[in-house]
């Protein structure tokens, strides 16, 4: 049980309260960190980071045996794959990324 401290209306404005009124609290601190490299982790971007340097790498393959109309086949594609997966797995990270 807590005691009961009165005061009388005469010393309340006549004089300070001995007694604080409010207990000091912990203060909790927040680190607002606006990139973590952990993130990029997600295994959907990893999936299509993949993909695309498979293609790069069956590419250059077969750069090396000779077969250049296949790599020409391959660089038209990859023309317009690249941009368009880069773009969409950065509006993905930016639209699931948790601020």
């Amino acid at each position: 049980m807590r005691k009961t401290h009165y005061i009388t209306f005469r010393n309340f404005f006549h004089k300070p309260s001995f007694k604080p009124s409010t207990k000091p609290r912990p203060f909790t601190a927040y680190s607002f960190v606006p990139f973590s490299p952990v993130a990029m982790l997600d295994p959907t971007i990893l999936t299509l980071g993949g993909i695309v340097l498979g293609i790069a790498i069956i590419e250059r393959i077969l750069e090396r045996w000779g077969v250049v109309d296949l790599v020409d086949q391959f660089a038209k594609v990859m023309r317009f794959i690249l941009p368009v997966t880069f773009y969409g797995a950065l509006f993905y990270f930016l639209a699931t990324f948790m601020f």
